[in-house]
Formats: structure tokens, sequence, C-alpha cells
């Protein structure tokens, strides 16, 4: 119950709303799937006690919102654009999964529907999808933020979700050596005493990890490995 001064009470009822948020999506994701009312839901749930002007609801006339240089959409196509995005979504039988929400996730930010908590409700949808086809979810973190963000403007101006859905598999694989590392019952130790211990170069087992060519995860933003693990590096 103790923060630093340095934050402020709206950051602590974000925070704390936010893991009403994750909280909901884990233990309720499997009883639908995503549509219009369980977006405006979850908003309400993140926005509401901070905001309760704008909670649980999409930007209506005259609420306009700018992310760097781009204009979302105007708010009344918001609505449609978000129907038409679900329904893309549901419709798209062919496409690899993986891609298809790094479309949706695309789109969404594009449209922007809310006046505020567009990228948290947006990445928490990432983890709906995901969690919903039996998948861990995944952490975009500050370290990823520049890709993350350079994805919108190459969606934006050429229509391609590649660097998207890079950050996604990347994310989704890191997810995936973290719990089975546990499940294994190993011993994990932090990539940086893994590196001592080897004699390894710390670039490259680095860039091996960033790139998820070994199977390292952060914790608390901490990269670390099964003290198990063998392989060469170069």
């Amino acid at each position: 119950m103790e923060v630093s001064r340095d934050i402020s009470v709206r950051e602590v009822f974000e925070a704390k709303n936010l893991a009403r948020v994750v909280s909901y999506i884990r233990n309720k994701v499997q009883e639908q799937e995503i549509n219009k009312e369980i977006i405006l839901f979850l908003h309400q749930m993140l926005i509401g006690g901070i905001d309760d002007s704008i909670a649980g609801r999409f930007r209506t006339t005259g609420e306009y919102v700018r992310v760097g240089s781009h204009v979302a959409p105007a708010p009344e196509h918001v609505e449609f654009m978000i129907d038409d995005a679900l329904l893309e979504y549901k419709s798209n039988h062919t496409s690899y999964f993986l891609n298809k929400i790094a479309k949706f996730h695309l789109d969404f930010e594009t449209i922007h529907p809310f006046n505020d908590g567009n990228g948290r409700i947006g990445r928490a949808l990432i983890n709906y999808h995901l969690q919903r086809l039996g998948f861990p979810g995944v952490i975009i973190r500050d370290r990823e933020k520049i890709d993350y963000y350079r994805s919108f403007s190459d969606y934006r101006d050429r229509r391609n979700t590649k660097t998207m859905e890079n950050i996604l598999v990347l994310g989704l694989m890191e997810s995936f050596h973290k719990r089975i590392a546990y499940l294994k019952g190993e011993t994990i130790i932090r990539l940086s005493d893994y590196t001592k211990r080897h004699s390894l170069s710390g670039s490259a087992v680095s860039n091996a990890a960033r790139r998820q060519k070994i199977p390292a995860f952060r914790e608390k933003g901490i990269w670390k490995i099964p003290d198990s693990f063998r392989r060469e590096f170069e």
C-alpha cells in the first residue's frame, strides 16, 4: 500500500484498473469472443473512477484525437469502423492467427475509438485474442516501444503489417520460453550470470535473447534463462 513519491494517484488507479482488466480476461476469456460490448465493458473497467465521463463509450461528436502526426478518424465513423474490424477478424479463416491479431490491433489503434486508454485496451485485446485461442499472453515492454510505434506508421503509410507481426511472434515465443522453463522445474539464472559462467560474448547472447534464438525471457525487466541450456554462440 506504499508508492513512490513520483507516482500520482491517477497512476495508482490506472494500474489497479488495468490489473482488473487483466484478471477479467484471464477468467472470462473462454465465455465469448471479442465483440463491441466486451470492448466497451473493458474500457469502462479501465477508465471508470478515473474519468467517468468518457469511460465505457466511444468518441462522440466533436471528440477528435491525434497521436503524433496521425489524426484518428472522425467520431461519427468510429463505431462503424470497429464493427468492420471485428467482422474482418471473425470472417478471416485463412490467415495465420498472429497475422490476424496483428492486423486487428493495427486497425483498432488506427481508429483510436476512445478519448483515453486506447493503447492499454488495444494491448489487452491482443491477449484476449491469444488466450481465447489457448496461448499465453504477451507483454510489449518499453524497450520494444520504438518498433511498436513504428509498426503503426508502417501500416498507415504502406499497409505493412510485418513489423507488428514480428513483435507478436517474439512476444509469444518469450512467453512460451518462460512457462516451459518453470513447468519443467528448471533452475533459472540471470542471463548475465549465464554469460559469465560459460565465458560467452555478452553482446552475442543478448542479441540471441532479443531475437528469441535462445530460451531466454524477462522477469521485472531482467533477462533470465534455464541454467541447463547449452548451445554455441558466434
